[in-house]
């Protein structure tokens, strides 16, 4: 992929910091759209509404709420695997996991309707990604995690920066990434970081975000 390709990826994916949902880690907040309106005053520009367990409805009223709040802070919003729901709601993009659709056969339905993120967690998954057209990869766990640990162990930072060299679509690392390792991850040349438990289960998140903001540059 030539430089120019790469400058026009980046173009559409203006946000360095990744807000991935998970309403069970919002116990000190009201509610999960209390929680990610919280973000988005601290300056949050992207959202990924991942709620596996939730019914097809449910997901789409809480959608639904999700798109007008993103709207209304100038942020982008992401559907996790349900690209009808984000077509339905009118979101952003959609993100893939390695059991969804393969994001090719994604890109033939969607066209440039929704942008596309996928879960990668090798060098080869990640190249089937940008070959199959998708915008962005998530990269992990590249730290050992609670909520990746089905994934197996952590990938760690060397592979982080192998896969960031060596892939020229936006490279996110997840998976254990908190204000502590934002440096290690700058410095591996990840183009961001995608952010669950350090952001969602902080008792200030607005503050937390900001501070994540500070030490990514972003």
């Amino acid at each position: 992929m030539n430089n120019e390709w790469r400058v026009k990826k980046q173009e559409l994916i203006d946000f360095q910091i990744y807000l991935i949902t998970d309403r069970k880690l919002v116990t000190r907040h009201a509610s999960l759209v209390t929680a990610v309106e919280k973000a988005l005053k601290g300056g949050i520009r992207a959202v990924q509404l991942r709620e596996k367990d939730m019914g097809t409805r449910d997901l789409l009223q809480l959608a639904y709420k999700m798109r007008k709040l993103t709207k209304e802070y100038k942020a982008q919003l992401f559907i996790n695997d349900r690209f009808d729901i984000g077509l339905a709601v009118g979101a952003d993009g959609v993100h893939l996991t390695q059991n969804s659709i393969p994001v090719s056969k994604v890109r033939e339905t969607v066209k440039k309707k929704l942008l596309i993120g996928v879960s990668t967690h090798s060098l080869k998954e990640a190249k089937e990604a940008e070959n199959g057209g998708a915008d962005f990869i998530t990269f992990g766990p590249v730290y050992r995690t609670p909520a990746k640990r089905k994934y197996g162990n952590p990938v760690g930072i060397d592979a982080l920066k192998q896969v960031s060299r060596k892939i020229s679509i936006p490279v996110f690392a997840i998976g254990g990434v908190n204000s502590n390792r934002i440096k290690h991850i700058r410095e591996s040349g990840a183009y961001g970081v995608a952010i669950i438990r350090d952001v969602l289960a902080s008792h200030n998140i607005k503050r937390k975000y900001q501070e994540l903001i500070n030490l990514s540059g972003a």
